[in-house]
């Protein structure tokens, strides 16, 4: 056994030893370095924090330059799947992104395009549901949009499908495919205008006028708006520990719309018995599930819980996503991916008025997607906003007797229940001296609509960097104890 293989004996590197490169291939090594050594990363996420072997050892096993080995390590670190410490050598990243592989590119080039510049937000500190849109890279999607439509493909300047551009639809396909363990057809894709959009194709082409949809309470604030517009009865479920409970549903429910993976605004993440629960109500009631998965990207910890459609097969689970938290909330652009027995009722639904979805972003937006360059945007977004979030935390460390924090294995931001110390005050309260002191804590009891609402306070933590973050706690922290 050499000297690489003594020292480094873990499942990673064992891997490692058996890698062949194909010299006969017409990629470079290099590429195909890269790529064995992401799909060996995103398959393992027990090496999460692991050391690589030095590049030169690695270059000696494999009896290739060391070039070779550092234009990989240097992709991957560019990727997010690798970081290095100073003095310390090449490590997996602690917060491994089990996305799909992007597709190979220079490093180099990688590196420079991602480190953008853009105008500071806003938006008050602590604002909930927010990106940060200096992370997004902009010369990269521009260079998208100028590609599709400098020389248009000609079905884009044709009646275009009333589901939306065919490739965005398989895009999404094989990222819900790769993120969620979805399987669908492409022909079940339907793209949106975002939720309200989208609920209102489902009201038109899955429910009979009037019909009775249960929501989440608290949930999404202005739910009962959107379905009233969309010709909705609605009605608020309170939730408990594990998320809305198959038994409060009322008897003449005829859909439910719930937000399984990770509940807005609580963060609960419903258990599976809940979940099985749910499907077994629907198949007993003929009823249809609305799964809002609005967030499910950012998850820090653990692999990504599975999708409830997945585990309906699609039968009676319609699934609902949305780009506004990975781009921005101005895109307007969301999906639904229906069961197949209702796709022919939403063809016909979106008949009668035409797609209310611009066209001009969603062959950019396909491209960036078909590219990899998503994949990489996600995987950086996760690695900020995970950091973000444990900086934030560190910062209120001591307020127990105000804030009742917990780590969140992902979302975007922390709800905060309120410790003895706020309890009498109440959310609502507190939420008005945060605004006056410059700081946005939205009140848990403004997303609730029953009665005796929870009490407790969001802090968004993704669009804000850390020195933002560190002054907005500061902040926090001052205003608690002067209360």
């Amino acid at each position: 056994m050499s000297s690489f293989a003594k020292m480094h004996q873990s499942n990673l590197n064992t891997s490692l030893f058996g890698l062949s490169l194909d010299r006969r291939s017409g990629l470079p090594l290099h590429t195909q370095l890269t790529q064995a050594l992401r799909e060996m990363l995103r398959a393992d996420p027990a090496a999460a924090g692991e050391r690589l072997p030095p590049s030169r050892a690695l270059a000696e096993e494999l009896s290739v330059s060391r070039m070779t080995v550092t234009t990989a390590y240097d992709q991957l670190i560019a990727e997010g799947y690798l970081s290095t410490r100073p003095g310390g050598g090449t490590y997996v990243a602690e917060d491994l992104p089990h996305l799909a592989p992007p597709a190979p590119r220079d490093a180099t080039s990688k590196a420079s395009e991602a480190r953008q510049d853009t105008p500071a937000t806003a938006w008050l500190p602590f604002q909930p549901g927010l990106p940060d849109q200096a992370l997004f890279p902009h010369r990269l999607w521009a260079r998208h949009l100028e590609r599709a439509w400098r020389n248009p493909d000609p079905a884009l300047l044709d009646r275009p499908d009333p589901f939306g551009w065919t490739p965005l639809r398989q895009a999404i396909r094989d990222h819900l495919a790769a993120w969620r363990g979805l399987d669908c057809a492409t022909e079940q894709v339907v793209i949106t205008g975002g939720a309200w959009d989208g609920f209102d194709l489902i009201a038109r082409a899955a429910l009979p006028p009037g019909a009775l949809m249960a929501t989440e309470d608290p949930g999404w604030a202005t739910m009962g708006q959107v379905l009233a517009a969309s010709g909705i009865t609605d009605r608020p479920v309170r939730i408990d520990a594990e998320g809305l409970d198959p038994a409060d549903l009322p008897p003449e429910t005829r859909a439910v719309t719930i937000t399984p993976s990770r509940h807005f605004p609580t963060g609960i993440a419903m258990p599976l018995t809940r979940r099985l629960a749910l499907l077994d109500w629907a198949r007993e009631r003929d009823a249809l599930i609305v799964e809002d998965d609005y967030d499910s990207e950012f998850r820090y910890r653990g692999q990504p819980l599975p999708a409830l459609a997945g585990l309906d097969g699609l039968q009676r689970v319609i699934y609902m996503g949305s780009f506004s938290k990975l781009f921005s909330p101005a895109l307007r652009i969301g999906y639904l991916v229906l069961p197949e027995r209702l796709v022919t009722p939403m063809r016909d639904a979106i008949a009668t008025t035409g797609s209310r979805v611009s066209m001009v972003p969603q062959p950019a937006l396909a491209s960036f997607m078909a590219s990899g360059e998503f994949a990489t945007h996600l995987r950086r977004m996760r690695r900020h906003y995970a950091k973000r979030q444990r900086h934030l935390l560190s910062e209120l460390a001591g307020l127990e007797h105000f804030l009742q924090l917990q780590p969140d294995p992902s979302g975007m931001h922390l709800c905060a229940g309120l410790g003895p110390a706020l309890a009498p005050l109440g959310d609502r309260a507190i939420s008005e001296r945060a605004k006056a002191a410059g700081l946005t804590l939205r009140a848990l009891s403004s997303h609730a609509r029953l009665p005796d609402p929870p009490q407790g306070l969001l802090m968004g933590y993704a669009a804000f960097d850390e020195r933002a973050l560190s002054g907005a706690a500061n902040t926090l922290r001052a205003l608690l104890r002067a209360l």
